[in-house]
């Protein structure tokens, strides 16, 4: 009972993070505040109660309207809100935790792999709306594997060695990043796809790295088959865009993870 009772909590967690996730999808393209600007419907404008905020419930009780304009709310809201906290579900899942034998430790690795999702979810999120690997969200992964270091070093008593060399690479490449944009270069969206990877290694480690690119690859590879197909079908040519790559790296590698946690947690005990 109290076991389902955790489960509970850890979903309703996801979907009030998969809400904030949302909102900031929408506001650091645009560089608004995502902290302490209050919530506002994105068609009027209109300041949104407490009774507009609640992840889930709000979207089905309005039935996916804005209370104030009645404009349709976009079900991709919903459905991330959703996925969300399954996410997180699945992941404290996969960890095995059990209520009743909780440690700091489990709790601290939770909390901090929930953090390094969390990026993951913005990233994917972004660049499946405006193409582009949100930079600060980037940086914003520079401290949290400056946190995961130190937990792992302190806590775990793991070396840290390889994971200061990733980081350095990162911070250099976002350095250089920073530099090709003061110039007006505009080709430099490999280098972030170079810094996210190397931050997915510093979470993740290489083995999990390398079938969170195997996995995307063959996402991109059967995504861009079957939009052949349908252009072929439709005889309607498209405009031809690259891949979100940072997207299905990301999905993949949070789909890699949980995948790995439970065959380790379970199937090799």
């Amino acid at each position: 009972m109290l076991q389902t009772l955790l489960l509970i909590i850890i979903f309703i967690l996801g979907i009030y993070f998969g809400s904030f996730f949302t909102l900031a999808t929408y506001r650091l393209p645009k560089k608004e505040d995502i902290t302490h600007k209050h919530s506002y419907c994105p068609n009027c404008n209109h300041k949104l109660g407490a009774l507009d905020l609640v992840p889930v419930f709000s979207y089905i009780f309005l039935k996916g309207k804005c209370r104030y304009c009645k404009n349709q709310i976009g079900s991709r809201y919903f459905l991330f809100e959703i996925l969300t906290g399954l996410v997180f579900v699945l992941f404290s899942i996969s960890l095995n935790i059990d209520i009743y034998s909780l440690n700091i430790n489990t709790i601290i690795y939770f909390i901090i792999v929930i953090l390094y999702f969390s990026s993951l979810f913005i990233l994917a999120g972004i660049e499946k709306e405006k193409e582009i690997i949100q930079k600060s969200v980037l940086i914003y992964g520079i401290f949290i594997s400056l946190v995961y270091m130190i937990y792992s070093y302190t806590l775990i008593k793991t070396n840290v060695y390889e994971y200061v060399i990733y980081l350095s690479f990162m911070i250099i490449l976002l350095l250089l990043d920073t530099k090709l944009l003061k110039k007006d270069l505009k080709y430099n969206y490999w280098i972030q796809v170079l810094i996210l990877i190397l931050y997915m290694l510093i979470f993740t480690g290489a083995y999990y790295t390398i079938w969170t690119i195997i996995l995307a690859i063959l996402s991109i590879g059967i995504k861009n088959i079957l939009q052949f197909f349908k252009i072929k079908k439709s005889k309607i040519a498209k405009e031809k865009r690259i891949s979100p790559i940072g997207f299905y790296l990301c999905v993949s590698n949070i789909i890699v993870v949980i995948f790995m946690n439970f065959i380790v947690n379970y199937l090799m005990k």
